[in-house]
């Protein structure tokens, strides 16, 4: 099959795809299509070699993942290279050498750096702001003419060596500026607004509370979490705290389950800080003035569509199917006035907003859109779901919606169904059963258990001319499941296990709700709604209630009256006539009471079903939970989420029941302690985890360290590679 894509190649050469090849010789790499070599660099050409990978992921069907493996490289390397060749060209591969006085060390930039360095500053830091390389820095200390911080004094030394968590504890109750607060010249120049954002400086630690959350580290940032913060948010104001401490502490709250900003002041700040690469984490009311501050950009609908197109660029096949759901949030408040809806879990109707989440082929999370006025899920899958994924899949590419009856529309499935998009649904209605003999029995799979369905499938007419699938499940207790679809490619097992997987959806709301506190409200501010939105006229209601009381006086009048007639004296009044007369004022009421009645109908339909908001409630008062500052922080749950999945796949070998072990695990050991040791000559940042409970535990998470420490990550705002240790 692969010869059919690229009939001749060298002896030797290696397939990275159905449609690529790379051949080595003679220092030379060579890629090869169907159509002959492409493209040629030398092994030492590192420009040339950077712009292949540019060249080929854009022109080619290769992945990066297929390209990073068959050249020997990190994906992210790969995709990174692209995303600069697909934005700037093949000069943006470049590496920028022009600036000469870089590499030059004057006696007036060694004393800047030497200021520096007596300050705590790293190496790194002090380069950038004295605008020379690290490298001049540390050929002037073998020089001699700059003196590290350990090499001025033992007293100096000593303080290099490993604080214990109870040193710590006195040095950050002793701070003059507050708890914790060490950086007391940075803080002084934040203040002066002479800081744009303290840079990350780590010192030994032993026993750091939390540390374990580094782990995942590397995954958010293969997510693109920090990238996605930089390309929408730029850089916030100037002061201690920037982009990067904001959205590392969201994220690191998130994993360790510090629910809300409040729960902070639960905790050790200067413990929180270490990990951040600062001296303490920020108050409640920084975070969220610094939350604010993002909300009043308005991009975090770019910031989740960032994310999202990173995520399905880098496994399309994820969104061949995809599942759409409402998930509403209730508002306990009673400061403004919400539209209601049915909140399912508590069974009742109360103040809420509902949410539509879409979630990939594997429930995980890809984006969501919050209803105005709790729309349908028709109404929100026509004008808002369907756009954002024709986007993402690109023209061409089908995809299969996955949801639940509420979407129910023969006319819409025909439409999309034209327009590039297949659904899978449950039947909405009654149907008539099927004999028995119409179902048999099939074996499928589902969360990697063996199942067995009794399944029947007929083709069925839904609209004129427009046919669906329907696929019918047995159940042992002779309930018939009927799912519809307009997929006629797949076979009728697969269909079911889809359609029943959406169950997975529901288990990743009440994970979330339970675990990242999916339904707290990060402010309770509110902005304008829709004044003009239509909603049901309360008038038509009133209406139909004093109907009823018409009616239900009618009836009781007719009651009485027959009541009457039955026990009419007959030696009195022996005709109908006679009653007629003698209760002439009943029969009198009667008729009035019937004209009402007719009359009030009558202006029943001419009350118009729905108005304009504004004509019940004064302008000020139609509002909604604002809705930036929440779509922020569940962004950073969602990228949390993914990261603790990807986390959970590399478990699979030491747990037997890893779906029910696995999120567990990963939840303790981003709350295991561990020694965080920096090593500035050799580059790394050690981070050695403290035993856990049971042998087990140990080797899964000696195995994470292994994984985690071959990704060669740099801690962002360093340039000290992360390296994990287990016990």
């Amino acid at each position: 099959m692969l010869q059919s894509y690229i009939p001749f190649l060298p002896q030797g050469a290696q397939l990275v795809n159905d449609h690529l090849a790379i051949y080595r010789h003679n220092s030379q790499i060579e890629f090869y299509t169907a159509s002959g070599p492409i493209y040629s660099c030398s092994d030492n050409d590192l420009y040339g070699f950077r712009l292949a990978q540019g060249i080929l992921v854009k022109q080619t069907k290769a992945t990066p993942a297929q390209l990073a493996k068959a050249l020997g490289v990190n994906r992210s390397t790969v995709y990174r290279n692209f995303k600069k060749y697909e934005e700037g060209g093949a000069a943006s591969l470049l590496v920028d050498k022009s600036n000469r006085n870089a590499y030059k060390l004057s006696g007036k930039k060694c004393r800047q750096v030497q200021g520096l360095l007596n300050k705590g500053y790293s190496l790194r830091v002090a380069a950038k702001q004295v605008g020379i390389t690290e490298g001049c820095i540390r050929y002037g200390i073998r020089k001699g003419s700059i003196v590290r911080e350990e090499q001025q004094s033992e007293a100096e030394g000593s303080k290099r060596r490993a604080r214990s968590s109870s040193e710590r504890s006195r040095e950050d109750n002793n701070c003059a500026i507050g708890i914790g607060a060490k950086r007391e010249a940075d803080r002084f120049l934040a203040s002066n607004g002479n800081l744009v954002e303290a840079a990350p400086c780590f010192s030994a630690n032993e026993g750091v509370r939390h540390a374990g959350v580094l782990l995942a580290l590397p995954v958010l940032a293969n997510l693109g979490f920090l990238q996605a913060g930089r390309k929408v948010y730029g850089t916030l104001q100037k002061g201690f705290y920037g982009l990067q401490a904001v959205l590392l502490t969201l994220a690191f709250m998130a994993l360790i389950r510090i629910k809300t900003p409040e729960q902070l002041k639960g905790r050790s700040p200067g413990e929180l800080g270490i990990i951040l690469g600062l001296d303490r984490c920020p108050e409640v009311k920084t975070l969220r003035r610094k939350l604010k501050e993002m909300g009043l950009c308005n991009r975090a609908g770019d910031f989740i569509s960032f994310l999202t197109k990173r995520w399905t660029d880098q496994d399309k096949g994820t969104i061949g199917f995809v599942y759409i759901d409402g998930h509403v949030r209730p508002y306990n408040g009673r400061k403004h006035k919400l539209p209601k809806t049915h909140v399912a879990r508590r069974r009742l109707c109360m103040p809420a907003t509902t949410d539509f989440w879409v979630n990939d082929s594997n429930s995980e999370p890809l984006f969501y859109v919050t209803a105005e006025a709790n729309n349908s899920l028709l109404s929100m899958l026509d004008n808002e779901v369907i756009p954002q994924l024709r986007v993402l899949a690109g023209e061409g590419k089908r995809v299969t919606l996955i949801f639940d009856r509420e979407g129910w529309s023969p006319d819409c499935f025909e439409k999309w169904f034209k327009g590039g998009f297949d659904v899978i649904t449950y039947r909405k209605g009654k149907y008539d059963p099927w004999p028995q003999e119409s179902f048999m029995e099939v074996e499928s799979e589902v969360g990697g258990k063996g199942v067995k369905y009794l399944l029947g499938e007929r083709s069925v007419r839904v609209r004129k001319d427009f046919w669906m699938r329907e696929v019918r499940r047995l159940c042992d207790d002779g309930h018939q499941t009927s799912v519809m679809t307009t997929r006629q490619d797949l076979d009728f097992a697969q269909i079911a296990r889809r359609m029943f997987a959406r169950w997975n959806q529901e288990n990743f709301f009440r994970y979330m709700r339970e675990e990242y506190a999916l339904d707290h409200l990060v402010t309770n501010g509110v902005e304008q709604a829709d004044v003009e939105r239509l909603v049901r006229n309360p008038e038509k209601k009133e209406k139909r209630k004093a109907i009823a009381k018409l009616k239900e006086q009618l009836e009781n009048l007719k009651k009485e009256y027959g009541d009457k007639a039955l026990l009419n004296d007959e030696t009195r009044r022996p005709t109908m006539r006679g009653f007629n007369i003698a209760n002439r004022g009943d029969k009198k009421e009667i008729i009035g009471l019937e004209q009402q009645i007719e009359k009030a109908q009558k202006d029943l339909k001419a009350i118009p079903d729905k108005i304009p908001v504004k004509q019940l409630m004064a302008e000020h008062e139609i509002v909604r939970l604002e809705t930036e500052r929440k779509m922020l922080t569940d962004a950073v749950k969602m990228a949390c989420y993914r990261a603790e999945t990807s986390l959970l796949n590399l478990l699979g070998p030491y747990f037997a029941r890893n779906k029910d072990e696995g999120r567990a695990f990963l939840k303790s050991v981003f709350q295991q302690p561990a020694d965080i040791i920096p090593d500035e000559d050799e580059g790394i940042l050690k981070v050695e985890f403290h035993t856990m409970s049971n042998p087990r535990s140990n080797r899964a998470l000696s195995e994470l360290c292994k994984i985690m420490t071959e990704q060669s990550y740099v801690y962002p705002g360093t340039e000290m590679k992360l390296v994990f240790k287990a016990p």
